[in-house]
């Protein structure tokens, strides 16, 4: 699903990742982190897919909001889950979007 998001500006966090083998929960936290983060301040909307390699978009409102997802208390044990057992790479890049159309039928 394409996520909704209000005329710019505002920010995309870009979380592209390979995964290990390993499973141990991965999928429960992903979903946790995704019920979490859409309780937080300035949360706009996420994009995910996978195919080998996985890429994650969130949406939000400021970059006070981002970082405040990056500190909640839970999310920290995520990353530090994901560093240790879930991912073999990843790379997370912060966007300003300016400009935003699309299209739907």
């Amino acid at each position: 699903m394409i996520a909704r998001t209000p005329p710019p500006p505002y920010y995309a966090v870009i979380f592209s990742n390979l995964r290990t083998d390993l499973d141990e929960g991965y999928g429960e936290m992903a979903e946790e982190m995704v019920r979490l983060a859409e309780l937080q301040p300035g949360y706009l909307g996420h994009e995910s897919v996978r195919d080998g390699l996985g890429i994650t978009i969130s949406y939000w409102e400021s970059l006070e909001a981002i970082k405040n997802w990056k500190a909640h208390t839970d999310h920290l044990i995520a990353q530090k889950f994901g560093r240790e057992k879930w991912y073999s790479a990843y790379k997370t890049r912060i966007a300003l979007v300016e400009r935003d159309y699309g299209f739907e039928k």
